[in-house]
């Protein structure tokens, strides 16, 4: 299994979709535009779309560590 540390603020919407398929359900949730926003780096995925950038990525952490 790869470590999450490689989730953090620099990784795009898109590297993680692709890297971990399971963080897709967790974008939707919190509303991230995951499509055709997704060529941004999370923390302004989280920004622009009114979501808790912490609470993001521990949900993100979670997918991961579940998968």
């Amino acid at each position: 299994m790869q470590s999450t540390s490689q989730i953090d603020i620099v990784s795009t919407v898109n590297e993680l979709v692709a890297r971990y398929p399971a963080t897709i359900d967790v974008f939707n949730r919190f509303g991230i535009d995951s499509c055709c926003g997704g060529a941004v780096p999370i923390a302004d995925a989280a920004r622009r779309d009114g979501a808790d950038f912490d609470a993001l990525l521990a949900a993100l952490r979670a997918a991961v560590e579940h998968r």
